[in-house]
């Protein structure tokens, strides 16, 4: 298994669709117990939050987030951890709204203290 995510900040390697997560965006992560939990915010998220589990490298989350506009979305994820040659974390994420129409797949990588 790959190191911890407690305490780890990740940023989208590119943006998705408009008014959506992307470069921006960072995600404070922690990790107990195969317990996962991260805050996230920044481009057009205020706020958002995601709560779920970890078995292995894979992580099964939902997310919730509210968002410049006054909107709230929320939908499921399902990531892959996986360490970089660097000794960064990518995420590669599968993840589909539950709240609206829309699925797509990103990637998340572990950002260096200068770029947070």
């Amino acid at each position: 298994m790959t190191r911890s995510l407690d305490g780890l900040v990740l940023a989208p390697v590119a943006d998705q669709a408009p008014g959506q997560v992307g470069t921006r965006t960072r995600f404070t992560y922690h990790e107990k117990d195969g317990v996962v939990w991260a805050e996230y915010t920044g481009g057009d998220v205020v706020r958002g939050h995601l709560v779920g589990t970890r078995e292995g490298d894979r992580l099964d989350f939902r997310y919730v987030q509210l968002k410049e506009d006054g909107t709230t979305s929320s939908g499921h994820c399902v990531s892959t951890v996986v360490e970089l040659p660097d000794g960064r974390v990518r995420l590669e994420e599968s993840w589909e709204w539950e709240s609206q129409a829309g699925s797509g797949t990103s990637v998340v990588e572990q950002v260096t203290a200068h770029e947070h």
